[in-house]
């Protein structure tokens, strides 16, 4: 990877971590070429390196890279969302989970080779912050390996189901724990094999300076 700092100063590449940033995009097709080991454990260890509350480390990281899991549990998934009904003011990306489940077939990662839960600790008041920062920093590494990723909420939405609940507790889940996000990984079903990297336009996210 080459030396990290630049000039021997201690100052990192700003103008270099702003373009990673910007050029982080869901990638929602992937190929079936496996994950080079090498580049997934360089991704979860930047989630495992990203913040905490209070220092806690408590999010754990189940890698799912098995295919015949992966398989299984979107069918599970597919088969909990049909039983749900849409709300008036539902999520609509909930809306779409529970739609395409009813018609058959929903696949929720995305068919990506490589699927990375992370789940903390019930009732510990920084779980989902703490899962967000981690797949933050999976995602930014992904981009800077060439990977696509895409933030995958399904799991956090049937975490209170008790079939999703036990299988994943199959998988290694913890008792006291849930699953608070994913992350779809593997290599995008591109042209050049490369994650899309067109920063998009920001039409909302405001920001008010006072000072």
């Amino acid at each position: 990877m080459g030396d990290v700092f630049s000039g021997g100063t201690g100052v990192f590449d700003a103008d270099e971590a702003f373009r990673l940033i910007a050029t982080r995009r869901s990638t929602r097709a992937y190929a079936g070429t496996p994950v080079d080991d090498g580049a997934l454990r360089r991704v979860v260890e930047a989630g495992r390196l990203a913040p905490s509350g209070g220092n806690s480390q408590t999010t754990h990281f189940l890698v799912i890279r098995d295919g015949r899991v992966l398989d299984e549990l979107a069918a599970l998934v597919c088969a909990e969302f049909a039983k749900m009904e849409v709300t008036e003011g539902m999520y609509r990306s909930l809306v779409h989970s529970i739609s395409a489940s009813k018609k058959g077939g929903y696949v929720f990662h995305y068919g990506a080779p490589v699927l990375i839960v992370t789940a903390n600790r019930v009732g510990y008041g920084n779980n989902i912050a703490d899962c967000a920062c981690a797949l933050e920093n999976m995602m930014l590494m992904a981009n800077a390996l060439g990977l696509g990723s895409c933030w995958i909420n399904q799991l956090r939405w049937l975490n209170g189901n008790d079939a999703v609940c036990a299988y994943l507790a199959g998988l290694g889940l913890q008792d006291g724990e849930k699953a608070y996000g994913a992350l779809a990984l593997g290599l995008p079903a591109t042209p050049d094999g490369l994650p899309a990297r067109k920063p998009l336009a920001r039409t909302g996210n405001p920001v008010t300076w006072i000072g």
